[in-house]
């Protein structure tokens, strides 16, 4: 049986955790609104999500666009449901495209794939939407077309992203069309965003992969020598997925299967339960200690084997199994830091939001253009950012993520979810930030499943997160005996201001009451909002 919420605990924190029978938990205000304004218009979860998403589109566009990638998992009152809606490489993609280089480009058209998240809105709308596309669609068309107050750390990311991207084909047209950033506070318009957003309601994304804003992706492409195709786009597919689960804490974590990287937080949970990590205050150096080596553990095998899972050597679940985790788990020095390399379990600027309405339906989504606005390619006339994920392959041409064709690239977003030991939902979750998402999702499932701490304090504690060898970043919050408690066991760590350097994500949750209504978290080193009902 999972622990009792304990709401004595917090750390320092701006708000207190929300609770109501309709939750909807982003990282941005209004398109918390947008996703609450579809449950008091009688919608559920699933439509709550939707329009939070493609509001969060327009309104954070330094996380997210039209042209991301998105996953969700989805409790529809009875059992979960995984979705990947992540996009595959241009089918002319081939091993020696960028021969001579040491990584596939991080901006510009090389490192664009097929954009997903539009997909994955129709996907989750036809299977369990109950309000149509275009009223899903109208809070971010409202917000393109009449404006949106540029907040505080959005106006600063964009600041970044147009220094960084100002040259790349279509991006300060849309996103500078003054010749800088907007400032904070500016009202920001986007109108051509707006009716590409019409267009892909009315049709239900049949405009964006078939259609005419197919072919204008299609032409902007060609026109700058190009990979990405009409076909590549009329081929694409988002896909119903099994869930992997991991048993933790008297009830399960669910993440989602390759490509992705949520398989790292249920390696990292299975190891640290060879550990007998619950006899540990989470705060302790122990603890900390324990929880950093068993994520070293777990991203060294994913950063080994985790791939589009048809171009796996053996199947992702193999990685979960009792035995290899016990062996992993055996290689821990319980008092020095170690360097770890991958094992052998076989003998051969992204958004995350969460919703729940009082039927019980939860939806654990996210979305992202991946590092901010992506490959800084925008479409002309449509308001459609594109994503870099090509990045995530690898050059190596012997390794499981290989650059190719028609292949979904290695993915760092994941939603989270967890079960009670009833198999009842207990909680959907996430944390942003890239590389950060895998060691989030593990350091809220210890704070909540494990030692009862409420969504609201796990998500204030103080966050650390492994880089590589034996180097951590920590956030400043920590006190210094725990951090000088670290470096006598030997991690080489770097502590960073939260507010300032965001290398440790934001994070929403909403935690299931047994009476079955919600408590709803949200990021309090960020813009995000909870709102209830």
């Amino acid at each position: 049986m999972t622990k009792a919420l304990d709401f004595n605990t917090g750390y320092s924190s701006r708000r207190p955790p929300m609770m109501g029978h309709n939750a909807v938990a982003t990282s941005q205000p209004l398109a918390a609104q947008a996703g609450m304004r579809m449950l008091q218009q009688g919608g559920n979860a699933v439509d709550a999500a939707i329009a939070s998403a493609m509001a969060l589109t327009v309104v954070e566009p330094t996380g997210c666009g039209i042209g991301s990638d998105a996953f969700a998992i989805v409790w529809d009152g009875n059992k979960l449901h995984g979705l990947n809606a992540s996009g595959r490489s241009p089918a002319s993609w081939h091993a020696d495209l960028f021969a001579g280089k040491t990584a596939v480009p991080e901006t510009g058209w090389d490192a664009v794939t097929v954009p997903g998240a539009v997909s994955g809105w129709v996907a989750l709308a036809e299977r369990f939407g109950s309000l149509p596309l275009t009223t899903l669609a109208q809070p971010a068309i409202e917000y393109a077309r009449n404006g949106f107050p540029v907040s505080p750390l959005i106006g600063h990311l964009w600041q970044r992203g147009y220094e960084k991207l100002k040259d790349q084909p279509g991006f300060s047209a849309c996103f500078a069309p003054q010749g800088r950033a907007p400032h904070i506070g500016e009202i920001f318009r986007n109108p051509a965003q707006a009716a590409t957003l019409e267009l892909i309601a009315q049709t239900r994304g049949e405009a964006f992969y078939h259609g005419e804003l197919a072919q204008k992706i299609a032409a902007f492409a060609s026109e700058h020598g190009a990979h990405l195709t009409l076909d590549d786009l009329a081929s694409h597919r988002a896909d119903w997925v099994e869930l992997l689960s991991r048993d933790f804490a008297g009830g399960s974590v669910q993440e989602l299967p390759p490509n992705g990287q949520g398989i790292a937080t249920l390696v990292a949970l299975g190891i640290l339960e060879q550990c007998d990590i619950g006899r540990y205050d989470p705060d302790s150096v122990q603890s900390l200690h324990l929880s950093i080596e068993a994520m070293k553990l777990a991203l060294a095998d994913l950063d080994r084997y985790v791939a589009d899972e048809a171009h796996m050597p053996f199947a992702a679940r193999e990685l979960l199994s009792d035995h290899y985790l016990q062996s992993r788990a055996a290689l821990i020095d319980p008092d020095h830091a170690s360097d770890f390399t991958y094992g052998a379990p076989t003998q051969s600027g992204t958004v995350y939001l969460s919703t729940a309405d009082a039927s019980g339906m939860m939806v654990s989504f996210i979305q992202s253009n991946y590092m901010g606005f992506g490959s800084g390619v925008v479409v002309p006339e449509t308001g459609i950012s594109l994503q870099n994920r090509g990045c995530g392959f690898v050059l190596d041409p012997e390794h499981p993520n290989a650059l190719a064709g028609s292949k979904r690239p290695f993915h760092t977003i994941i939603p989270g979810f967890a079960l009670d030991g009833e198999g009842k939902p207990l909680m959907s979750f996430g944390v942003m930030g890239g590389p950060m998402q895998a060691q989030g999702h593990m350091q809220l499932a210890l704070r909540i499943m494990l030692h009862g701490q409420n969504p609201q304090a796990a998500i204030d504690a103080p966050r650390w997160r492994v880089v590589q060898g034996r180097e951590v970043i920590v956030e400043s919050t920590f006190s210094r005996n725990t951090i000088a408690g670290l470096r006598e066991r030997g991690h080489q760590i770097v502590v960073e201001d939260p507010l300032q350097e965001y290398n440790f994500g934001g994070a929403q949750v909403i935690y299931r009451l047994p009476e079955g209504h919600y408590v709803a978290a949200t990021e309090s080193r960020k813009d995000g909002q909870a709102l209830v009902s």
